[in-house]
């Protein structure tokens, strides 16, 4: 079994600083001042907050802000599972760690917690006083117990009976039954209940089952009135405790460390040791208790002491707790409350009116840069790795895969290209977070269909989206790549803005053949001809091109900047831009997420613009452009512009050379940044401020499906 690849590349990335610290041998410039960098967890909070705003906003469709709701709830659990769990697990080492804005860990949690609060406040009160009333009036309806009618108590207390009741387990809480385990993100009732006779009071935990829908439908099957699981549950805790008295009952959740940290052993297997981890990822910490408003003191107290939680990582939400189960009510099917249905079209040199082409014939005429999900990821990446496995002149196809979906066509036609003799190589990236046990099931099937598995490098994750195919053509070999910002997942391609580059480049063939000796084998191979790779030449390479954007700018040449990622937090490469900026060098950021940079302060950055689009698709796109004394630069590739991605990842950006694909990516750019789109604008205190009212995104619909036309 091929288990995992030990690499010399490897080497760098393990003794990698952790992140959100500054690097070793990076001293802050005496003219820079120590305040330059904002702090990366507020920052993402705010992020999330504009997701929010989202929800909040009255001209979106109302299921669409309901989705909304559900993704602000969803990104927080994954944000205090992964980010606040490592900030906890660095502080009990009990080392005094300053983040680079000069916050220790406990002033950072301090932070978090107060911004946190406010934001789940806001959440709640937006579905309460405002989306809540609102679908009521179009008949989606949310209901308590004591509204419902006679007949609808009745059919209600059959399917308690039938559905729920058998898989509740209420767990007493006394000298002879200790705390019970409390699952992460599970939904729990604390109970307090009397005995009649003795007077004497009794504890008891009981979990919301997550096998039931949270949503109860109440009426006939086309009714869209609905009853929350714990309220069901709560009305029958007699029938649960028969004998005693229910004297209250309390509704709270908790988050658990769920970042796996995977000791790899260079002679242990990883797979062995990634399952081991996984085991033991449900019983991680306590790093956040989710309680009513009406929590009882002393149950309260209860709960932290058990759970060993810190009362500041105590949240309090006014009205339903886990709005992220409001996914249910976005999926009913009511398309007047939703965006008008937008079906990608297919890239136009990839078909004849409605006959598709060869992508292999159509690459032999020039590269195709597909801008999902505008572009079908279905007739492009997906029809490229299909028809590689159909083509008898395929010798091999060599692939990463770091995320896909459950039925995925993509490992559907490598599993038939390994059947059918061809050569399949695929580097499946077990270490992907919360996709680990999907992915080792993935990579078992490909190497039981005869694929060779290479299942990651120890000390660092394969992130880069690149696949390979070796063609026979007239007795020559040629090699074609598509090389691109998002991963294999047809359904994530659908709802996250990616691009990719389809090439028939010889540069970009040998480079891509190099990579995969690296990933597979033992090359030390660290320099490329149409690529730069982390962990070595990331980096590295984009300073060397922010820098030479300050000396084309200091001698009078065309100069220039712009980057579209998810998260900007390196402090060198924050650094360099703030150098180009005081050299003159215009900074155009489009970044979803995270920014540690501080834009518009001068003296320092005051040709700096940063800019965040948040909405109906994830903005996920890696794109770095430089004006290089006149004869542009553009990349593209799989890195933010991180500690991890750039040190302890392998990561990569591809040089764009096509013509037509610069053209194409200036244009994205040049719609994004234009006046009047509706977007947030980052000012120099760290605050994003919302204006325009072009929708950006809509533009690209319309322009393809015109384009298609």
């Amino acid at each position: 079994m091929a288990a995992e690849t030990t690499s010399p590349i490897a080497g760098p990335a393990t003794s990698a600083p952790p992140e959100g610290t500054p690097l070793p041998g990076t001293p802050a410039s005496p003219a820079l001042p120590a305040d330059r960098f904002l702090n990366r967890e507020l920052s993402w909070l705010d992020f999330n907050a504009r997701v929010l705003e989202l929800a909040e906003d009255e001209s979106m469709p109302l299921l669409e802000r309901v989705k909304f709701l559900a993704i602000f709830a969803g990104n927080l659990d994954e944000f205090y599972m992964v980010r606040i769990a490592g900030l906890k697990r660095r502080q009990s080492t009990g080392l005094t760690v300053r983040s680079p804005d000069g916050l220790t860990i406990r002033e950072q949690l301090a932070r978090i917690t107060a911004r946190t609060q406010e934001l789940v406040h806001r959440h709640a009160l937006a579905f309460e006083q405002d989306i809540a009333p609102r679908l009521e009036a179009e008949g989606i309806r949310i209901v308590h117990w004591a509204d419902l009618a006679e007949s609808e108590t009745r059919r209600l207390r059959e399917y308690f009976r039938d559905q729920v009741f058998p898989v509740l387990t209420p767990l007493a809480v006394d000298p002879a039954h200790p705390f019970p385990y409390i699952s992460g993100l599970s939904l729990n009732l604390a109970v307090s209940v009397r005995d009649p006779e003795t007077g004497a009071p009794r504890f008891a935990r009981l979990k919301v089952p997550n096998n039931v829908p949270r949503f109860v439908a109440v009426g006939p099957p086309d009714s869209a009135m609905f009853l929350p699981l714990e309220e069901l549950i709560a009305a029958h805790l007699s029938a649960l405790f028969p004998g005693l008295d229910v004297v209250d009952h309390h509704l709270f959740r908790v988050t658990r460390n769920a970042d796996v940290e995977v000791e790899e052993d260079r002679d242990e297997d990883l797979l062995q040791a990634l399952e081991r981890e996984l085991a033991r990822r449900r019983f991680g910490p306590a790093v956040r208790l989710e309680v009513t408003e009406t929590m009882d003191p002393q149950i309260l107290g209860v709960l932290v002491s058990e759970l060993e939680v810190d009362p500041q990582d105590v949240v309090t939400v006014p009205g339903l707790l886990d709005l992220s189960a409001l996914w249910a009510l976005y999926a009913l099917d009511r398309p007047e409350l939703k965006d008008e249905p937008f079906v990608p079209a297919t890239h136009p040199r990839l078909s004849e009116g409605e006959t598709p082409k060869s992508v292999f014939a159509t690459l032999r005429e020039g590269d195709v840069l597909v801008h999902h999900p505008y572009h079908s990821f279905a007739t492009s990446v997906q029809r490229f790795i299909e028809q590689a496995a159909a083509d008898p002149h395929v010798l091999a196809i060599k692939q990463t895969l770091y995320r896909t979906s459950g039925d995925s066509p993509i490992v559907t036609a490598l599993i038939e290209a390994a059947e059918a003799g061809k050569q399949v190589v695929v580097l499946v990236e077990v270490k992907a977070r919360f996709d680990e046990e999907a992915n080792i099931s993935w990579a078992r099937s490909l190497e039981r269909a005869g694929c060779h598995v290479v299942y990651g490098l120890v000390g660092l994750k394969t992130h880069c989206k690149t696949a390979l195919v070796v063609r026979r053509e007239n007795g020559v070999i040629r090699r074609y790549v598509h090389i691109g910002t998002g991963n294999y997942n047809p359904k994530t391609a659908r709802l996250y803005e990616d691009l990719g580059i389809l090439t028939a480049d010889p540069r970009v063939g040998a480079d891509l053949t190099d990579l995969f000796n690296v990933l597979t084998g033992y090359s030390r191979q660290t320099s490329y001809r149409q690529l730069m790779v982390a962990p070595h030449g990331v980096r590295s390479g984009l300073l060397e091109k922010i820098r030479r954007e300050a000396r084309h700018a200091a001698e009078g040449r065309p100069a220039g900047i712009r980057i579209k990622v998810n998260s900007l937090v390196d402090e060198r490469l924050i650094d360099g831009l703030y150098e180009a900026s005081r050299a003159g060098v215009p900074v155009e950021l489009f970044i979803r997420g995270i920014c540690a940079l501080r834009p518009g302060v001068p003296g320092m950055s005051e040709d700096i613009r940063v800019r965040s689009i948040v909405g109906r698709f994830l903005e996920h796109s890696r794109v770095m452009s430089f004006a290089n004394g006149g004869e542009p630069e553009w990349w593209i590739g799989s890195a933010d512009l991180m500690h991890r991605n750039l040190d302890r990842r392998v990561e990569v950006l591809l040089r764009v050379c096509d013509d037509t694909a610069q053209r194409e990516l200036q244009g994205v750019f040049d719609a994004a940044m234009a006046p009047g789109v509706r977007s947030w604008e980052l000012g120099p205190d760290g605050t994003w401020v919302r204006s325009g009212t072009d929708d950006y995104q809509a533009r690209l619909m319309r322009a393809v499906t015109e384009n298609a036309g």
